[in-house]
């Protein structure tokens, strides 16, 4: 039985790995679209930044409550994968509890600090949990917020359901365990009572051996099974800001957020009409489509971002434009990119790795003019973001190709493009009558 155990496990691993493998060459295929940017300057800075909004969780502690229940189980995430190591050795080899004849007291204490990290996962899934189906959180209803209808509601209720039952699955199975350990049972390594599964021993009383070996496995099985799920899971959902969280932030701008990025060939135009430029410098190329009309105009950072976005909602709780009723949510612009990102993968796995025009684009047929339009440029929706995501970015470089690309702005935008190049000021007055306002200061 045992052997048949060792030989199950080992090919759900090999399965895992592979699905795990062949999910992160797409996304890593669907980023390496994007356009060259170069995010390599200042390593120690990035580093840094890296250290203190992803590994410290800073930007989360912004809201203190949520900060700690947020870190509770984003530290029992990281550490009790220790634990799965062994699991996964134990699975293997076919071994229960191998680093226990080495470690001795210390891993007793070491199972005692991976519960105490399990009741701590346990607790904040609880509470986010009710927040999200009793409180009702406003930024996760559906009613107020349409991105938020359907998958995306269910998928944030589906995990923290999904983290409960693995921390129940691993305090009962440790209980389980050192129930055995008290009988004798011949397979299970004595260690002692661990700090908080010893409590719930009362549960297994009367249970006969047997009775104790099959729940023990089973919640083994469970625990790990449920493990490699979230594994495959993970690069299918909002999740996956859990890996990239890191390379988003080390990777992030190092700018001030109110620096826009501008096209150097419409800079050099704007230059020679302001006569501060000759023109001589040089042929101006004309780039082939100007801003971004689909996922590979952008950059590959902005895929990332895409990828990483938690959807949180803290952007759009945060964005003037969608507080006063109009349709723009900075979530919305992240998450329809990524809907597009897949699809772009998708074609690509049909096509051998290649991407071939399936007569869609992310503008128009994810992301409106009108959504885009009603952007003010604030940056509010970059300042909240708690993993450094830049929504602005993409909703500038989308809304550049509708205006100079397909020219299709505004009236009142269209104005005021006409002042600037014809009065090199916005307001439709000759340079020369610009300080007339100020006349009537130097009379008497």
């Amino acid at each position: 039985m045992a052997v048949i155990q060792q030989i199950l496990f080992i090919a759900v691993l090999g399965v895992v790995g592979w699905l795990v493998f062949k999910r992160i060459r797409i996304i890593r295929d669907t980023i390496g679209l994007g356009r060259s940017e170069d995010r390599t300057d200042q390593p120690a800075r990035r580093f840094s930044t890296m250290l203190r909004i992803a590994f410290g969780q800073k930007k989360m502690f912004d809201r203190p409550l949520v900060g700690i229940l947020h870190f509770a189980v984003y530290a029992g995430f990281l550490l009790i994968n220790i634990e799965v190591a062994e699991i996964v050795l134990d699975g293997a080899t076919g071994s229960h509890r191998l680093f226990a004849p080495f470690l001795g007291s210390f891993y007793t204490f070491l199972i005692g600090f991976f519960e105490f990290l399990a009741v701590a996962v346990l607790l904040a899934c609880l509470v986010f949990l009710i927040r999200r189906s009793v409180v009702r959180v406003e930024r996760f209803q559906p009613s107020r917020h349409r991105e938020m209808s359907g998958w995306p509601a269910l998928d944030g209720k589906i995990i923290l359901i999904f983290e409960i039952v693995l921390m129940i699955a691993i305090l009962t199975m440790n209980a389980a365990d050192s129930v055995l350990q008290d009988l004798g049972s011949s397979h299970y390594t004595p260690t002692g009572n661990f700090a908080f599964s010893q409590y719930l021993k009362p549960l297994f009383e009367g249970w006969s051996e047997g009775s104790l070996v099959i729940y023990e496995r089973a919640a083994w099985w469970i625990h790990i099974l449920g493990i490699f799920a979230f594994a495959i899971y993970m690069t299918y959902s909002k999740h996956l800001h859990i890996v990239l969280a890191f390379p988003n932030t080390y990777f992030a701008r190092l700018t001030p957020k109110g620096q826009m990025n501008n096209m150097p060939e419409i800079t050099k135009e704007v230059k020679i009409m302001l006569g501060l430029d000759t023109g001589d410098g040089g042929e101006n190329v004309v780039p082939e489509r100007f801003g971004a009309k689909d996922v590979g105009d952008l950059s590959w950072k902005n895929l990332m971002d895409a990828y990483s976005c938690t959807e949180c909602g803290r952007c759009t709780a945060a964005c003037p434009a969608n507080l006063t009723g109009k349709l723009l949510s900075p979530r919305k612009i992240m998450m329809d990119t990524r809907d597009r990102l897949e699809d772009v993968g998708r074609v690509m796995q049909a096509n051998h790795g290649k991407f071939v025009d399936d007569g869609k684009a992310l503008i128009d047929d994810y992301i409106t003019q009108e959504e885009l339009l009603a952007c003010t440029s604030c940056n509010a929706c970059v300042q909240e973001c708690p993993i450094l995501i830049n929504p602005l970015d993409i909703i500038l470089q989308l809304r550049r190709y509708k205006v100079m690309d397909e020219a299709q702005a505004p009236n009142s935008w269209n104005m005021m493009f006409q002042n600037l190049e014809t009065n090199q000021a916005p307001w439709k007055f000759s340079p020369g009558d610009r300080f007339n306002w100020a006349d009537h200061l130097r009379q008497p």
